[in-house]
């Protein structure tokens, strides 16, 4: 199989600076809502990359739960390779990858942990079978085998059988606040747009056009 010969050509839309949001939450606020509408398969899906103190890099997927101005948040085991990469290195970047639409997002920022408070009213939302995992997993760590989360598992269901689950104490949010979004549009030619927004010292934002 050549691999060099796999290729498409990008010719469902443009992006020019007159169509764009002078907020760039705004922005992807519209871009996402038409993702949605897209009915593309979990349009939140993100990739996160973190780094270490030693700058090494780790990548995964994770969902988007919400967004604001303040930023966009996720849910995770504090005590997770993400988690603690965060610890030593808050600086973040995280991809939104709409390839259906010849569309990607991508956001720089610093992340911090929400409050408990934001955490228990998303967690008290969601599935038990999900609050149930919570407990179950000890992310990132080595386990023996999958009957281990499974055994897990059923002694969480039977402890918490007759009353709701709690929040975990390791368990939480966490929310990027962007300095920075770029917005990408697949065109024709590999001559793709580019739009960066980067957030200036007085507040705004400064739109730039950027070479594919």
């Amino acid at each position: 199989m050549n691999i060099g010969e796999l290729r498409r050509e990008y010719t469902q839309a443009g992006l020019n600076r007159k169509i764009l949001k002078e907020d760039p939450f705004e922005q992807f606020e519209r871009w996402f809502q038409q993702a949605c509408e897209a009915d593309l398969p979990e349009p939140n899906a993100m990739v996160l990359a973190t780094a270490s103190a030693q700058a090494e890099p780790s990548l995964r997927t994770v969902l988007l739960k919400y967004f604001d101005r303040d930023g966009f948040v996720f849910f995770t085991n504090y005590k997770s390779r993400k988690a603690r990469q965060i610890d030593e290195n808050p600086q973040v970047s995280i991809l939104f990858p709409w390839l259906e639409l010849e569309r990607q997002v991508q956001i720089i920022g610093a992340a911090s942990k929400i409050s408990t408070a934001e955490s228990l009213q998303y967690f008290i939302s969601r599935p038990r079978g999900s609050q149930l995992g919570a407990w179950c997993s000890q992310q990132s760590s080595v386990i023996s085998s999958r009957q281990q989360l499974e055994i897990k598992f059923e002694e969480m269901r039977q402890k918490f059988i007759h009353r709701e689950i709690p929040l975990p104490s390791f368990w939480g949010g966490f929310r990027v606040a962007p300095h920075s979004f770029e917005f990408w549009q697949g065109r024709p030619n590999r001559l793709h747009d580019r739009f960066l927004y980067s957030r200036q010292a007085e507040g705004g934002w400064e739109i730039q056009r950027l070479s594919p």
